[in-house]
């Protein structure tokens, strides 16, 4: 029998915490909770999640969007929690908040009030994917410059190491393994992303300029990652 991944729910509203919980414990999840972003952190130093549930409006000085810059970036979670998939819950539905949540490695959004069916369907597409990302037995791909391993998730440039959040990985990934092909926006949301997300598509271009800031030489003229003007993107390899 497989060990039941852990949920880590970080909301000040308990009333939610207990039906959510309830909702995921009848799918066989364990849950862990928090009820600011204090204490959550707190608690992921202490416990292993395979996915946080955060919501952006928390009490105190560390809000949503702070608990996860600190999860992406900080070294202290960088060999336990900085991949960790993270869906964001929150009432405020702004474009805005959205995107900074994309351009924090944030993997989904989701709106209050939501249907805690839709919530954990959710939560297993997502642990779906990261589960298909690890078990992929693709062998890494190296350019002139640039060298990608899909297995270790590790990315060189010119010898150093590169940071990528993880759905910037799963996009890279895609762009290397199908050279000089077109994407449009549309094709990355369904592909990176997958068919349950529900972004538009200004979030694939948060993240290719996080990716040309990372990858490129010059990201004002990026060489690998490529506009095609009124079609999408493309990866453009060395010559």
């Amino acid at each position: 029998m497989s060990k039941a991944q852990t949920i880590c729910i970080i909301d000040d509203e308990i009333t939610l915490r207990d039906v959510v919980r309830r909702y995921l414990a009848v799918d066989g999840f364990n849950v862990i909770e928090a009820d600011s972003g204090t204490s959550g952190l707190a608690l992921l130093r202490e416990k292993h999640a395979d996915l946080i549930l955060l919501d952006v409006m928390l009490p105190g000085s560390v809000d949503g969007f702070s608990l996860a810059r600190t999860l992406r970036n900080s070294s202290e979670f960088a060999d336990t929690q900085s991949d960790v998939p993270i869906i964001m819950l929150t009432s405020r539905g702004d474009e805005v908040d959205r995107l900074v949540g994309f351009d924090l490695g944030v993997d989904d959004y989701v709106v209050k009030p939501f249907s805690p069916r839709e919530l954990v369907a959710r939560v297993k597409a997502v642990l779906r994917r990261a589960a298909s990302e690890q078990q992929s037995l693709d062998k890494p791909i190296s350019f002139k410059h640039l060298q990608i391993d899909p297995i270790r998730r590790v990315v060189t440039l010119k010898g150093q190491s590169v940071v990528l959040t993880a759905r910037e990985f799963d996009l890279l990934w895609l762009f290397a393994r199908h050279p000089q092909q077109v994407f449009t926006r549309e094709q990355l949301l369904n592909q990176v992303w997958g068919y349950e997300f529900y972004g538009d598509e200004s979030t694939v271009t948060v993240h290719i300029r996080r990716l040309r800031e990372k990858i490129e030489i010059d990201p004002a003229q990026p060489a690998y990652l490529q506009t095609v003007w009124g079609v999408g993107y493309k990866f453009e390899p060395e010559i």
